[in-house]
């Protein structure tokens, strides 16, 4: 009789680990892990303890070896250089090119390669150079062993954050529940440009489940998940820095900060800084104010453009500071996270990671079932020999 597989989990590229917060939380350990970051594997560390199962160094130098017999392998590989905010190098590029020393630890487990693998990254990897690189990365896996389904989730129906990330799910196994790739049709899962990849690709093995729908949206919004900062507390800008912020708005970000002030009651938005051009041509840095109650996609604090802005506004006045760490944490679906570091530290580690509610819904919803269809890792190794 085949004894189902272990939820057991190999997790690279981890930073400060909200794949594994996620996972757990459905049912999942994870016996190893690696990261090339020495400041994330720290906050790592703080939340979960020190743990000789946490490799720390570069991918490209890890020993297969050491990788202890997994059901799942995940990688949320570095987006850097395919995200809109980079420099579009695609999986040449000198971050995003990680991937592949991922590829090369599943290559060299040969026999004890996990029967499933999970990866995560930015929309962006859809259309890089075309198509090519999405196509690159899933043919890879599909030279393993592997059959891949694709699908994208907003962290917005988890937490009030915009945060939308494509997600494969890689499987050495039949599936039990799958759709015919000519028979998908778009989704909330699954966009109309997903669909029309999946089905311009017939050459590659896909894999495509049946799953039901994420929530609609978070119940929670951008004033749910706020520290209750007092006037007088430091965080807060000062009236000139405030106001230079106001005004680096747009007329139409003015006109919403302005009714926002006329308000007899607290409300809230979220900025980033931007760079846009103006009338006359020239590049400026403008202030944009969501005020749909979801804070804007988070990002590591390389430069003044990638914090984000707070602006409360109310009863003829307004008051503005950065997001702090904790806020941080509860938009990526993390509030018990344990933070410790500089706070420089803690926005990159939050800005990097994955939102852990996003990775317990797709354990719940789809790899749980996976794993009960998976032979155990020795079973794996006889079959693959």
């Amino acid at each position: 009789m085949s004894v189902p597989a272990p939820r057991t989990i190999a997790e690279f590229f981890a930073g400060i680990g909200l794949v594994r917060l996620g996972l757990e939380r459905s049912g999942w350990e994870v016996l190893f892990a690696n990261d090339i970051d020495a400041n994330k594997h720290r906050q790592y560390e703080a939340h979960f303890g020190a743990d000789d199962a946490f490799v720390l160094g570069d991918v490209h130098q890890l020993d297969a070896s050491v990788m202890p017999d997994v059901t799942l392998a995940t990688a949320s590989f570095p987006c850097t250089d395919l995200s809109l905010a980079g420099g579009r190098k695609g999986l040449g590029g000198a971050q995003s090119s990680a991937f592949w020393g991922f590829y090369d630890v599943l290559k060299r487990l040969g026999g004890r390669r996990p029967p499933l693998v999970l990866l995560e990254n930015v929309p962006g990897l859809l259309n890089s150079h075309g198509g090519a690189d999405f196509a690159a990365v899933l043919t890879a896996l599909n030279d393993l062993g592997y059959r891949v389904d694709p699908i994208m989730v907003d962290a917005k129906r988890f937490t009030p954050q915009s945060r939308l990330r494509l997600f494969v799910i890689a499987k050495a196994i039949d599936d039990d529940e799958t759709i015919a790739p000519e028979l998908l049709t778009a989704s909330p899962l699954r966009p109309q440009a997903l669909v029309d990849y999946v089905q311009n690709h017939p050459e590659i093995a896909w894999s495509c489940a049946e799953l039901p729908d994420p929530p609609e949206a978070s119940e929670d919004k951008l004033a749910d998940i706020l520290e209750k900062l007092g006037d007088d507390d430091p965080a807060w800008w000062s009236t000139e820095r405030a106001e230079y912020l106001l005004n680096q708005m747009s007329p139409r970000h003015r006109a919403d900060a302005d009714a926002m002030i006329a308000r007899r009651r607290w409300s809230y938005g979220a900025v980033f800084r931007r760079v846009r051009r103006g009338p006359d041509g020239q590049k400026r840095s403008m202030a944009e104010m969501r005020t749909d109650g979801l804070a804007g996609c988070l990002r590591t604090p390389k430069g003044g453009s990638g914090r984000q802005i707070l602006f409360k506004a109310g009863y003829g006045r307004y008051q503005v500071r950065l997001l702090t760490p904790r806020e941080c944490a509860r938009l990526m679906g993390a509030g018990e996270f344990t933070i410790q570091g500089s706070k420089n530290d803690a926005l990159f580690g939050f800005g990097d990671a994955v939102c852990a509610s996003v990775l317990t819904w797709i354990g719940e919803n789809y790899l749980n079932r996976l794993a009960g269809q998976c032979p155990s890792p020795r079973q794996l190794e006889l079959f693959c020999r």
